[in-house]
């Protein structure tokens, strides 16, 4: 492990390294380093590597406890919904199950956010969807302004909704997506096919049309669901 650079937090470095391997599974023996030993392999002191441990503690990866040492815990203990863990996870075996997974989490919750927006986003919070949506429309195709561009339509439906539940999941939709859109529209490969299927939704939500909102939405991620389970499929074959 090397040094970590003083001009930056030296526990959240600590975080952003440790949370990747732990990602990536080097510590299959399911135990970090002692605390003496991550003081010197990162060259920090003890202060500093207790709170990078409790931010990993927060984060579901670790538990230290006396005796026992820093113990990494299993993965259905994992905050998977933290950005930064899903970040790592992304990052370092960005798995196309991973993105199925993630795709399924989405289409059982976001037709419900476009629904509910449809019902009860005010005059300002759809406009917000529509200047998104009229940025991905402008945007080069694959353009880092096209993916920003398509993950603020989506956020902003998520304030539309009003709903402080769906809002708060703002973070996890938005650091996934970028991987998963990156993924799904160099297969679609129809730039103005999937800004008529964002428009869709749009137009339902602006109708105050409820039912027709849901359906739309579902019908634009089942459409990446499906991208991406034929991938899987030929992968496999």
């Amino acid at each position: 492990m090397a040094l970590l650079e003083r001009n930056f937090n030296l526990s959240q470095r600590m975080v952003q390294e440790l949370g990747r391997s732990i990602i990536c599974g080097e510590f299959s023996n399911r135990a970090l380093p002692t605390e003496a030993d991550l003081c010197e392999n990162f060259g920090v002191s003890r202060s500093a590597v207790r709170e990078a441990v409790k931010m990993l503690s927060a984060k579901g990866l670790v538990s230290s406890k006396p005796r026992q040492g820093i113990r990494v815990l299993p993965e259905d203990q994992w905050n998977i919904f933290d950005p930064d863990l899903l970040r790592w996870m992304l990052e370092s075996k960005p798995t196309l199950n991973v993105l199925k997974e993630f795709l399924q989490v989405r289409i059982a919750m976001e037709p419900e956010a476009a629904a509910l927006a449809a019902r009860y986003g005010d005059d300002s919070k759809i406009a917000a969807i529509e200047k998104a949506l009229e940025k991905m429309r402008r945007a080069p195709e694959n353009s880092k302004e096209d993916l920003e561009a398509d993950i603020a339509f989506h956020i902003s439906i998520l304030y539309a909704s009003k709903n402080r539940f769906y809002i708060r999941l703002r973070d996890f939709i938005a650091t996934a997506l970028r991987v998963s859109i990156s993924l799904t529209s160099p297969i679609k490969g129809n730039h103005d096919g999937i800004v008529e299927d964002h428009r869709r939704v749009l137009q339902a939500i602006k109708n105050r049309d409820p039912q027709a909102a849901r359906l739309a939405m579902h019908q634009l991620i089942d459409e990446a669901l499906n991208f991406i389970e034929q991938k899987i499929a030929k992968e496999e074959n």
